[in-house]
């Protein structure tokens, strides 16, 4: 996928990288490999949670409901993205999640590290996903 443009589908391309459509974690050469921002078409289905809370975060996030009812915790605070369009920015700030409701989100992360990502035995069981 080198060159100077990528078309592609989020609900085809994501699943491939836990979501993921642009960021560190792409192949070298790719269009979508960047190492200063990362963008996630998360699709998430009613109850699913992150498998353990993101600790000594550096990184800021962005993230925008498309469809359904999503909660993101952060320490002390509770926040709902009910609506299409609620969204929510967070500055270096530990955080978990949990969808409420079939929920889809746009998400923009930056810079992009690796060494945030949930093990992959706590995605494989069904426990998590890459926040």
């Amino acid at each position: 996928m080198t060159g100077t443009f990528y078309t592609g589908r989020a609900e085809a391309d994501g699943p491939v990288n836990r979501g993921w459509l642009l960021g560190h974690f792409l192949p070298d050469g790719d269009i979508r490999h960047s190492d200063e921002v990362e963008i996630k078409w998360g699709v998430h289905p009613q109850g699913e949670q992150r498998a353990q809370w993101v600790t000594r975060e550096e990184r800021t996030s962005l993230h925008v409901l498309i469809s359904g009812r999503f909660r993101i915790e952060v320490p002390g605070e509770s926040i709902l993205l009910a609506e299409q369009g609620d969204y929510m920015v967070l500055h270096q700030i530990g955080h978990s999640w949990r969808a409420e409701e079939d929920s889809i989100l746009l998400s923009v992360r930056w810079p992009s590290v690796p060494g945030y990502a949930v093990p992959e035995e706590l995605l494989r069981a069904g426990e998590g996903n890459q926040a």
